[in-house]
């Protein structure tokens, strides 16, 4: 019994080291996310372009990944760039940061959400408008924002009530966001990571496949 069990164990960790993609760079590619048809999960795809790891959204938006973290289920996306004396995000022709209905990931709700150049309409909102918006004091603090200062602005955190694969721009709307990931009270603007937090469950094993499809992560 005891030479049954080593050997199914040896399987599964064998078939699981074979499943796993190759590093993009420098960047390690934990299973089940893949870079290609012949590892990890396509379902889970990521792109490897240039050794550079990117997420493409829906609409073909590409976002450079700056961490995965496979313990608690995320990683880490970079916002698009606001380019410089604008107030409009690089992705605003696409509407923004948009995930499929279907897809296994989902903006986390560790994310602060800044938005920016909006027109009056968003006041009706629930959303943080006041002078004492973190908007206003990204507007200040970082040159990326320097564009955007003097026009309305708000901030609010993701929240599970809210959808999940989605972050709107439009212009007519706001035309530029960005995101602070874990901001804690008191933290100072240019202390957290301008990024955005994606959500899928990525089990480093392979005797947890069967729970792929089981999208509650914490």
């Amino acid at each position: 019994m005891v030479l049954v069990i080593f050997v199914i164990l040896t399987l599964v960790t064998y078939v699981s080291a074979l499943d796993a993609c190759p590093k993009c760079g420098s960047m390690e590619v934990p299973y089940p996310l893949s870079t290609d048809d012949n590892c990890g999960v396509p379902r889970y795809r990521v792109i490897c372009n240039n050794d550079i790891l990117q997420f493409e959204s829906t609409v073909g938006f590409h976002y450079k990944i700056l961490s995965i973290n496979p313990s608690v289920n995320k990683f880490v996306i970079s916002p698009p760039l606001i380019p410089k004396n604008t107030c409009y995000a690089s992705d605003l022709s696409l509407g923004g940061l948009k995930l499929d209905d279907n897809s296994p990931f989902n903006i986390s709700t560790h994310n602060t959400v800044m938005l920016f150049n909006c027109t009056e309409n968003i006041l009706l909102s629930p959303l943080n408008c006041s002078s004492n918006s973190l908007c206003r004091h990204f507007e200040e603090k970082v040159e990326e924002g320097s564009g955007c200062r003097g026009t309305l602005c708000c901030h609010f955190l993701k929240d599970s009530a809210m959808t999940q694969h989605r972050i709107r721009v439009r212009v007519g709307g706001c035309t530029a966001y960005t995101s602070v990931v874990d901001m804690k009270s008191g933290d100072d603007i240019d202390d957290g990571t301008m990024a955005l937090s994606c959500n899928g469950c990525l089990p480093t094993k392979f005797e947890n496949l069967c729970f792929l499809y089981m999208f509650v992560c914490v």
